[in-house]
């Protein structure tokens, strides 16, 4: 077993994470869903699907006092994310359950917001020989797809919950059709760029399930500067404090 590293939140300095080198380590796409996810007066819970070592939960926490839940297959990411919990006393607020997703979603409560960082890649498309199972399952589709992850939300959700996720553009089509297959309209749109003058690498997609036809393509979001740095949009979303 890989040496976990405990390190902070970002610039979220009351805030730990520990992690480990052989397992999924959260990335920007995670900070980019946890900041762009629609929480309102009427989200009673939020689901995370795939929460891994739940940085997306813990990073919630810091926007609202709401319930989170993170749900999560793989055994020793299980035990880090409770760790991740434990040592930032929101054991009262986050809920992390060992289960496969497909089976958890035929008997729980409905609620109006379930956020996925999903696996980005088919299985086959982009291998990586030499990754170790644990990061292969985070990548790839091995024990859930697209489709499934979309219809376990629409499962889940009640009407007018809404479902957020991050993925890759190339897949953008393929993800509103799967949407509306099961009856979540995709509202809100925002690509996100490494920097300007460059193509969108990331993109963020909100649906409502039940909800009326209409989308809303919001302002792009560049993640770098010219000289490299993050953007300061970026920088804020790290806790940082930037000035306008």
């Amino acid at each position: 077993m890989s040496e976990e590293v405990i390190n902070y939140l970002l610039a979220y300095e009351n805030m730990k994470i520990i992690q480990r080198k052989d397992m999924f380590n959260f990335s920007l796409d995670t900070v980019l869903l946890a900041n762009f996810c629609t929480i309102n007066k009427d989200v009673n819970e939020i689901v995370d699907f795939g929460t891994n070592n739940a940085a997306i939960p813990l990073l919630l926490s810091q926007r609202t006092d709401k319930k989170i839940t993170g749900i999560e297959i793989q055994k020793d990411a299980v035990d880090l994310a409770i760790k991740n919990v434990h040592i930032n006393h929101l054991d009262e607020q986050i809920s992390i359950i060992h289960a496969d997703i497909k089976d958890y979603c035929t008997n729980c409560n409905k609620v109006k917001l379930i956020v996925c960082n999903p696996p980005f890649f088919k299985v086959g498309e982009r291998s990586h020989l030499n990754d170790n199972k644990s990061l292969q399952i985070a990548r790839h589709e091995i024990k859930i797809n697209l489709e499934q992850i979309i219809s376990c939300a629409a499962m889940m959700l009640e009407n007018k919950g809404r479902l957020s996720m991050v993925h890759r553009p190339d897949r953008m089509i393929e993800i509103i059709n799967m949407m509306q297959k099961y009856d979540i309209e995709p509202k809100r749109i925002r690509f996100v760029y490494p920097k300007y003058g460059k193509d969108s690498h990331i993109f963020l997609i909100e649906g409502i399930y039940k909800g009326n036809p209409g989308v809303k393509i919001e302002a792009p979001l560049y993640a770098h500067e010219e000289n490299g740095e993050y953007s300061k949009e970026v920088k804020k979303m790290f806790g940082e404090n930037i000035d306008d």
